[in-house]
C-alpha cells in the first residue's frame, strides 16, 4: 500500500481545510501518489481526485425541542436546579427590572404633559423608596393624586371667587353709603326742627296742665 500522507498534507493546504477533511479517491492511488506538488494536487483536486469533505451536521432539533418545553415549565423541578433561589434569579435583578419599570412610566408621563415636574420629583422618590410593587399600583396613585390635586384647585378657585364677590359687595355698600352722605349734606339738617316741635308740645302740656290745677 502506497502512502499518500505527502499528498494529504499537500492538499489540506491547498484545500484550506484539515487533514481529516480531504478524501483521496481509492481508485486512483497510483495517480495520486505521482503528485508531489501543489501544482499537481490542485489539477487532482480539478479533475475530481482529491475533494474536500462536507461539513458534518450538527442538529439542534432535540436541543430546541428542549428548550420549548422547559419554556412550559418541564423539567425545571427540585431535582434540576443546581443553584440557590437567589443564584438563578438574584433580588438585585428584579429589583433593577422593577425600578427601570417604574421610572420608564414617570418619566412617558412627564414628558406627556401627563404630570408636572413636581409631581414627578415626588412619585420619583416614592418609587425609589419601593412604595409601588408594580406599574398598575403607581398608575392608580398618579391618577389618585392628580384628581386629589384638581379638587384642591377647584376649592381654591371657588374661594376665591366667593372673597372677590365679597369684595366686591363691601365696595358698592360702601360707595352707596358715600353717595348719600353727599346727597343728605346738601339739604338742610331737619334734627333740629324736630327737637324745636318737641318742645311745643311740651310747653303747650304744660299750659293744659296750670289751668286745671287753678
Amino acid at each position: 500500500m502506497v502512502s499518500l500522507k505527502l499528498q494529504k498534507r499537500l492538499a489540506a493546504s491547498v484545500l484550506d481545510c484539515g487533514l481529516r477533511k480531504v478524501w483521496l479517491d481509492p481508485n486512483e492511488v497510483n495517480d495520486i501518489s505521482m503528485a508531489n506538488s501543489r501544482q499537481n494536487i490542485r489539477k487532482l483536486v480539478k479533475d475530481g481526485f482529491v475533494i474536500r469533505k462536507p461539513q458534518k451536521i450538527h442538529s439542534r432539533s432535540r436541543a430546541r425541542a428542549a428548550q420549548e418545553a422547559k419554556s412550559k415549565g418541564r423539567h425545571t423541578g427540585y431535582g434540576k436546579r443546581r443553584g440557590t433561589r437567589e443564584a438563578r434569579l438574584p433580588t438585585k435583578i428584579l429589583w433593577m427590572r422593577r425600578l427601570r419599570v417604574l421610572r420608564r412610566l414617570l418619566r412617558k408621563y412627564r414628558d406627556a404633559k401627563k404630570i408636572d415636574r413636581h409631581l414627578y420629583h415626588e412619585f420619583y422618590l416614592q418609587v425609589k423608596g419601593n412604595v409601588f410593587k408594580n406599574k398598575r399600583v403607581l398608575m392608580e396613585a398618579i391618577h389618585r393624586q392628580k384628581a386629589e390635586k384638581q379638587r384642591e384647585k377647584a376649592i381654591a378657585d371657588q374661594f376665591e371667587a366667593r372673597r372677590t364677590k365679597n369684595k366686591q359687595a363691601r365696595e358698592r355698600k360702601k360707595e352707596r353709603r358715600e353717595d348719600r352722605l353727599t346727597t343728605g349734606a346738601a339739604v338742610t339738617d331737619p334734627v333740629p326742627a324736630k327737637k324745636e316741635t318737641a318742645a311745643k308740645k311740651q310747653a303747650a302740656k304744660k299750659e293744659q296742665k296750670e289751668p286745671s290745677k287753678k
